[in-house]
């Protein structure tokens, strides 16, 4: 993985990369506030911000990690880490 990503929600503050989620769409969770999750899709003109429940979040995290495993990602232990302290 590159780095860390991080956008400003205008409303719940901070929110840090989750996982992949295809389609140029990207998990996302609040950093500060109650554990909230957001699918965000990055526009040209900004970001749409859709919540999604924890168990949808979980599942993209979990396929994302899945494919990294099978593909023998060199970021698959980053992405084992930010799941294990995102979800576990």
């Amino acid at each position: 993985m590159d780095s860390e990503r991080y956008l400003n929600h205008p409303t719940f503050g901070m929110l840090y990369l989750v996982a992949p989620a295809g389609q140029g769409r990207d998990v996302y969770a609040t950093l500060y506030a109650q554990r909230m999750f957001f699918l965000v899709t990055l526009q040209p003109r900004g970001a749409e911000f859709e919540v999604i429940p924890y168990l949808d979040a979980r599942h993209y995290a979990e396929t994302h990690l899945s494919k990294c495993i099978r593909e023998g990602s060199s970021d698959k232990e980053r992405w084992q880490d930010l799941f294990q302290q995102t979800f576990i």
